[in-house]
């Protein structure tokens, strides 16, 4: 993976990077849409496009249950059968497995899940894992590591910190001892566990870079824990992460989250926050959340935020409303559009004020003007 860091912001950690894979390459901080299956929920390919996404998310889980990696290998791949051809990365599946606490059974070996669709049953190894993302043919592969509640206590999460490294190394083994199947490069992120703890944390961090990835996640935060104990945990951490690598913060978040962890050093977020807002009426704006079904937009034809243009602006509020209102489906479509765009606004400007060393200006300003309205 050709991945450079292009500039550091004076004040902070900040910092914008470029990463390059076969399908194409993008600047951080950046934002990824969430496509679980195969989709991202309520907006078109070409609508992504147009609103600047560069690289999106699949799950392996469920792509791995429907449509099946027999369906997705006949199609030469993901990017065939979805007809993306920007990058994209995949997680393991890992924490969607690990939500299923009445259904699957964990061991060194792996985790025995039953399916949500059927109730069969299968068995997930960090070295299947592998191989089925080697199947679905996506750009940033994710190992299988496992996923606690939060909070744990500090010997559940030891152990858990240790069976991840295990799974991280066997990972690596395999994803170097097989090939890429479709005629491009594949790479392969280890994901940092440890909760809320700082020496499982750095135990966690040290043993994944020894290992050797071509990027490095932080996950299990998100998760419960306060706000202010997510962005020290992340600031603790990212000191100890390799800094010629990328940091992805696995699962993150609202604005505020972001604007935090780009201070302290995040390249690459992914949330389903943006789209699951959408999706129930609520829009993200400069001035705060918009809730559009609220009484007090049936009359308001103003555009729904001048300070991100996107197909929506075209659009009052008043009529928003109505659609969500009407349950018509493009309510949902076109609250995505906006709020994705609003989103990858946040880190195009976030670039661009880490590029003039202001980033801690446009941090507050934009938080001020994003508080406005977060009251309601």
């Amino acid at each position: 993976m050709f991945f450079k860091v292009l500039s550091h912001d004076r004040s902070s950690k900040a910092r914008v990077c470029e990463i390059k894979t076969d399908h194409g390459s993008f600047q951080t901080p950046i934002f990824m849409p969430v496509g679980t299956q195969a989709a991202v929920k309520a907006i078109e390919h070409r609508e992504l496009d147009e609103i600047g996404a560069k690289i999106i998310l699949g799950n392996t889980y469920h792509l791995y249950l429907r449509p099946g990696t027999d369906v997705i290998s006949s199609a030469g791949g993901l990017h065939k059968f979805m007809n993306w051809n920007k990058p994209l990365l995949t997680d393991s599946g890992g924490f969607q497995v690990f939500s299923l606490s009445a259904l699957r059974k964990i061991s060194d070996t792996g985790v025995e899940f039953k399916s949500h669709l059927d109730g069969s049953t299968h068995m997930f190894t960090p070295e299947k894992v592998v191989n089925i993302q080697r199947i679905i043919g996506s750009d940033i592969m994710m190992v299988l590591d496992e996923c606690l509640e939060n909070p744990s206590e500090h010997k559940l999460v030891q152990d858990s910190v240790n069976l991840t490294a295990d799974w991280a190394k066997r990972s690596r083994i395999e994803f170097e001892s097989t090939e890429d199947m479709y005629g491009f490069r594949q790479y392969q992120f280890g994901i940092i566990q440890g909760s809320v703890f700082t020496d499982l944390r750095k135990q966690s961090a040290l043993e994944l870079a020894e290992i050797g990835f071509d990027g490095y996640a932080i996950g299990g935060l998100a998760v419960g824990e306060e706000n202010s104990v997510m962005y020290d945990i992340v600031d603790y951490t990212v000191e100890l992460m390799p800094q010629d690598k990328p940091r992805y913060l696995m699962g993150v978040g609202t604005p505020e989250d972001l604007l935090n962890s780009i201070e302290r050093g995040i390249d690459m977020f992914d949330c389903v926050m943006p789209t699951r807002n959408a999706r129930n009426g609520t829009m993200f704006t400069s001035t705060g959340k918009v809730r559009l079904k609220n009484l007090e937009n049936k009359f308001n034809f103003n555009s729904p935020d001048e300070s991100t243009e996107s197909y929506t602006s075209g659009f009052s509020l008043a009529y928003l409303r109505h659609l969500f209102m009407a349950d018509e489906m493009l309510a949902a479509q076109l609250a995505t559009i906006h709020n994705l765009r609003f989103y990858m606004k946040l880190v195009e400007d976030s670039r661009e004020a880490i590029l003039g060393s202001r980033f801690l200006e446009f941090k507050k300003d934009f938080l001020a003007g994003y508080n406005l309205n977060n009251t309601k």
